[in-house]
């Protein structure tokens, strides 16, 4: 069962904007079966320039999905952020499966048509080949180190060891221009 969680920014959150959205990323259910459980975090968010962005995260068991969109209207955000959901869906069952069968894996059961698969492995953005490879050494820094680095090679992220916990970090340039950091393993 998808259940949702709908916030606005700039915006109040009316009855009607509630349906729409529940009706349309409701539809994404099909793809996960009715043992399925989850919550569809979505903010609504209206810009001083009038466009209206949607913002949609769904954690899954097994990978979470997360679109985000931007027009002059509300709901063809809504739309084109379930589009963009449900390409996700489509893209990540076709790769996954077909790695299964590859390996001998059990596939991941995902309650798709097989009209749905088919459209999937027909996608021209399917492709995630490895084009360049890169090899680093890690050295030990704390996030601010970081962030002079990622700005000095004019990247937008950053892969470093922190200095404290020994632990794998990464730093990263937001859409905001603001900087964002994850962390990995057990960093206390």
């Amino acid at each position: 069962m998808l259940n949702f969680n709908i916030r606005g920014e700039n915006i109040e959150v009316t009855q009607a904007i509630r349906d729409y959205v529940q009706k349309r990323v409701g539809k994404l259910q099909k793809f996960f079966g009715n043992d399925v459980d989850s919550i569809a975090h979505v903010n609504l968010k209206i810009h001083p320039d009038k466009t209206a962005k949607v913002e949609v995260t769904i954690p899954l068991p097994y990978l979470v999905l997360r679109a985000e969109e931007t027009s002059p209207d509300m709901y063809a955000s809504v739309d084109l952020v379930t589009d963009k959901l449900e390409r996700q869906i489509r893209k990540y069952k076709t790769k996954v499966n077909r790695k299964s069968r590859e390996k001998g894996y059990k596939a991941i059961d995902f309650a798709a048509t097989d009209e749905t698969v088919a459209a999937a492995e027909n996608d021209q953005d399917d492709k995630l080949d490895v084009v360049r490879t890169k090899r680093v050494s890690l050295k030990p820094m704390d996030n601010e180190e970081a962030i002079l680095q990622m700005d000095m090679l004019g990247h937008d992220f950053f892969i470093y060891e922190d200095a404290e916990t020994d632990a794998i970090n990464i730093v990263y340039r937001r859409n905001d221009g603001r900087y964002g950091l994850i962390e990995t393993g057990d960093n206390h």
